[in-house]
């Protein structure tokens, strides 16, 4: 495993183009693109103020860059430098703004909710979608780009809309599960007379759908009958035989008085890192557990975050009130793999797109990594104390993008020798 230098970015606008070839950064105004294999800078480009979102189109030829303040999308080419295109909302604001699947057209939600604006980089043409749903995440797309699904709020009710993306005309809506031609397919409810559904998402390979609930509990559903096969719970005491329990275990190092010079601690050495490793726990294993305030709106409690792994075999979840700790399910089994337990809070995990393998960060100076062969902690050896807010994976699965407060380093995973 080896680390390349540290670059700046600003508002963690870090991205890899959909193709693998390039690194987008934004640093104020200005969005940087460099090649992945060599970091070096292709393209330089400067917006009209701070970028808020940047993101590539589909086909990696084209970055979206939008500046929300003051209503504007930028939009830059790759293959012509001197090709570009503003879009300016006016007075109307700006909230959101991304691609469409074909990577030439750009939704914009603007403030209030009040509509969904649709440019055409081809033709110019402008479409308004209303009634959006202030929502965290009301639009999706089907996988092959010709559908999207809409979350509105309409006579005080509401709808998902299926739209056609090549005209943008409504197909037809229904609510929750749905098949393209508009048949209800099933609605489920985990419990009644509470806070309920938490977080959703599919399997990879469309079998499963995985439903995290406010009661702590992860519901699979099967794709064919709609049905509960089973459900994983996230018990603060393990008895578990079958599954391994990882925890962190901090060790500071020692520091003689030659390491102690003044050179040392002001150019901001790693010499004072806490080190850490894994040590495996036999149960019982009593987990952390925050007990939420009941005052307070959105408590952390439930299963905020769920995450297969590309070949569908593995689930990871995180229960907001056992924040520092996330859970790995075998779903050939249908039971609890293994149980990583860190020292502080998890911010992000993500699985690599293309083997069954973990990565997780908590907003240290440390990466760590999961696999069925078991569990590493690794120092990330820059100067400064670089601590890792999130992370993203190439899409070859080679390379991890390390993403700090103000900086970015790229991590390279020794594959071939991984893989014998």
């Amino acid at each position: 495993m080896n680390f390349s230098e540290v670059f700046k970015q600003s508002n963690q606008l870090c991205k890899v183009s959909p193709d693998g070839k390039y690194l987008a950064t934004c640093v104020q105004y200005r969005l940087v693109v460099r090649d992945v294999s060599t970091l070096q800078i292709l393209q330089l480009y400067t917006c009209l103020d701070q970028i808020s979102h940047m993101d590539w189109s589909s086909d990696s030829l084209f970055i979206l860059c939008a500046m929300y303040k003051r209503g504007l999308v930028q939009v830059w080419s790759l293959e012509q430098p001197d090709w570009h295109c503003k879009i300016d909302e006016g007075s109307i604001g700006l909230l959101s703004s991304r691609w469409s699947p074909d990577g030439r057209h750009i939704l914009n939600t603007t403030e209030f909710h009040l509509r969904v604006t649709v440019w055409s980089l081809c033709t110019k043409a402008v479409s308004y979608i209303k009634y959006p749903k202030a929502c965290q995440k009301g639009i999706d797309f089907s996988r092959d780009g010709s559908y999207m699904a809409l979350a509105e709020r309409r006579d005080c009710k509401d709808y998902v809309s299926v739209f056609v993306c090549d005209d943008w005309h409504l197909l037809r809506y229904k609510v929750l599960l749905y098949s393209l031609d508009g048949r209800l397919l099933s609605t489920y409810s985990a419990y009644e007379w509470s806070l309920g559904v938490k977080s959703v998402t599919w399997s990879p390979s469309s079998q499963f759908l995985a439903i995290g609930s406010y009661d702590e509990k992860v519901r699979i559903l099967n794709h064919i009958t709609w049905k509960k096969i089973t459900q994983f719970e996230h018990p603060a005491n393990i008895n578990n035989t079958k599954a391994v329990v990882y925890k962190e275990v901090e060790k500071r190092p020692a520091v003689g008085s030659d390491d102690l010079s003044l050179h040392n601690i002001t150019i901001g050495t790693t010499l004072f890192n806490t080190q850490s490793k894994y040590e495996i726990c036999p149960p019982p294993v009593q987990i952390p557990v925050i007990k939420p305030d009941p005052d307070r709106a959105n408590p952390k409690i439930g299963v905020s975050t769920l995450a297969f792994s590309s070949d569908s075999r593995y689930l990871a979840t995180k229960n907001d009130n056992m924040s520092s700790v996330v859970w790995v399910w075998d779903m050939q089994k249908m039971s609890l793999e293994a149980v990583l337990e860190q020292t502080s809070a998890v911010r992000c995990f993500q699985w690599d797109p293309r083997r069954p393998r973990l990565a997780l960060c908590t907003g240290n100076t440390k990466l760590y990594l999961w696999s069925p062969a078991g569990c590493v902690s690794v120092q990330v050896p820059t100067e400064g104390g670089f601590q890792v807010q999130s992370l993203n994976w190439h899409c070859s699965g080679d390379t991890l993008i390390l993403i700090g407060k103000e900086q970015l380093c790229l991590c390279y995973m020794d594959t071939d020798q991984e893989d014998k």
